[in-house]
């Protein structure tokens, strides 16, 4: 993982204390700043990021295989 902050830091903090979360990870597609993404997380979160991201590609891949879709996310 890339170190130091993201493109998208600001915002990504700003929605963790908004959510009052522990951690957060955004994820921008065609932004102002272009693609990019922002971890904020502690080490612990961050260790399980990669699972985690991979269980989201699968749930991601069987709703479209299913012909489901989801517009703003899940």
């Amino acid at each position: 993982m890339p170190t130091g902050p993201g493109r998208y830091d600001q915002e990504c903090a700003a929605l963790r204390e908004r959510c009052k979360a522990r951690a957060a990870l955004v994820m921008v597609l065609g932004g102002e700043l272009g693609d990019g993404f922002s971890v904020q997380a502690p080490l612990s979160v961050q260790l399980q990021l990669p699972a985690l991201l991979r269980r989201m590609a699968d749930d991601i891949e069987r709703t479209i295989q299913s012909g489901g879709h989801r517009g703003s996310g899940h």
